[in-house]
């Protein structure tokens, strides 16, 4: 919304009443995991595209899920091939005693 001087409403109440498409509830991080889970042969690049990000930003998402113990990196050929670890626990405290599993056949079933 612009005011009579031009400026925009930057309210939370504001930008709520736009369905613009320009906020998702569930983070970059799971939409990578959702897409590994469907096909763990996946290359970045095409992640990137599924996802909607960068294949850099794509990049840096599977290292932040390999370090904290949520995937590993195996190399087959001269290509990746992902395992997810979904026993292991959700990080925040909202989600505080389900597992990655939880959260993935919620998505993918």
């Amino acid at each position: 919304m612009s005011d009579a001087d031009g400026t925009t409403d930057a309210s939370p109440a504001a930008a709520g009443a736009k369905h613009d498409g320009t906020w998702t509830f569930l983070t970059n991080h799971s939409h990578v995991l959702i897409c590994l889970r469907r096909n763990p042969e996946l290359r970045l690049r095409d992640i990137g595209d599924l996802v909607g990000i960068t294949e850099r930003s794509v990049f840096n998402i599977v290292n932040d899920l390999e370090a904290a113990g949520y995937i590993e990196r195996r190399k087959v050929g001269r290509r990746n091939e992902y395992v997810l670890l979904t026993d292991r626990p959700m990080r925040h405290v909202v989600e505080q005693g389900k597992t990655v599993d939880d959260l993935l056949k919620a998505m993918t079933d």
